[in-house]
């Protein structure tokens, strides 16, 4: 409600081959607390071949509020921005198919954007798993450890930060802004952020906002992941010219320190006892750092900790040399890796 008036509030979800998520996501969605005004849900379907539009289009068949437009491109940003041209609501809010919501999400949404009047506003990023990987992962995923402090994990965190899980907007703030950055195939979330507070806007994270994502259920999944986030957060920083956070840079730091240590080790002794002196350190930090989250959590966790830390940060530091090499070195506008990141 804004001046009286009670404003639609369009939910977007971007998908593809969601075959086995979508319906209960959608279900889900359509049982939301209303917002005054009502909502309409969007799902841009990037030309899924398992069965997910079927799906959607049954769906919508029986409840008007739901909408299936084309993703051609097939990748997240082109399908958000699809969404948002398509969509009807003066407000937008977007919603991904593998995060689990309270009822109250949409209704919380609308209600700290209009208290705030923030530009955008959302919940902190929590991970909750159903297999031990998974719960592993979603363990660590909410530790300072892997994440660098980054206040988008802390649960109990209420003010003004630098980068939203999901989000909400008014359409008009997107518009201005000019949607997402259709070349980003990850971490076009982060860079819209960035944008946004670089254009002296406000984003706004609230604990009443509540949701709950479901991480990766395997170790190689969850490396090709934090490969993809630091491969694409280096183009995010060619664009702007600079990083959203320091804390984005430490990880390649710390793999291209391994990496020259290991190429010079075999020509200089003190390379070779640095390098084995900074392994043993990481390791030790990782298990103590596996200790204390397993001690806070489950005990059962502390065997796959420390693979589950080293996926973080190692895929992460792994992926932005690459980018660096891409985007930096080489100066293309778009990556090598557009095949492996579209999965």
């Amino acid at each position: 409600m804004e001046n009286g008036k009670a404003m639609l509030t369009s939910v977007i979800i971007p998908c593809r081959n969601e075959g086995s998520y979508i319906e209960a996501c959608l279900r889900s969605v359509l049982g939301f607390e209303p917002p005054a005004g009502g909502f309409e849900v969007i799902v841009a379907d990037g030309m899924s071949d398992d069965g997910t539009r079927d799906v959607v289009a049954r769906i919508a068949a029986e409840d008007s509020r739901v909408r299936l437009v084309d993703n051609p491109q097939r990748i997240t940003p082109c399908g958000l921005n699809a969404a948002i041209r398509s969509a009807r609501g003066e407000i937008i809010v977007r919603i991904d198919a593998h995060t689990q919501y309270a009822p109250d999400y949409l209704r919380q949404c609308v209600t700290t954007l209009m208290e705030t009047g923030a530009d955008q506003v959302g919940g902190p990023w929590l991970a909750r798993g159903r297999t031990y990987l998974q719960r592993c992962v979603a363990a660590a995923f909410n530790s300072r450890f892997a994440v660098g402090g980054a206040r988008l994990h802390r649960v109990e965190y209420e003010g003004p930060i630098d980068s939203i899980y999901l989000g909400c907007w008014r359409r008009a703030v997107l518009e201005r802004l000019g949607l997402f950055d259709e070349e980003l195939v990850r971490n076009q979330d982060d860079e819209l952020c960035f944008r946004l507070l670089r254009a002296g806007g406000t984003l706004w994270q609230s604990p009443r906002i509540k949701s709950w994502y479901t991480p990766r259920d395997s170790l190689k999944g969850l490396f090709r992941q934090y490969f993809q986030y630091g491969y694409w957060k280096v183009r995010v920083i060619q664009k702007h010219r600079m990083p959203a956070a320091f804390r984005h840079l430490v990880p390649g730091a710390f793999v291209a320190t391994l990496l020259v240590l290991a190429a010079a080790a075999s020509f200089f002794t003190s390379a070779a006892l640095t390098l084995a002196a900074l392994c043993n350190l990481y390791l030790l930090t990782l298990m103590l750092a596996s200790v204390g989250t397993a001690a806070s959590r489950d005990w059962t966790m502390l065997p796959a900790l420390p693979a589950v830390f080293a996926c973080f940060h190692l895929g992460y530091g792994t992926g932005f040399l690459f980018g660096m090499g891409d985007f930096l070195l080489l100066r293309r506008h778009s990556g090598r890796f557009v095949a492996l990141t579209r999965r």
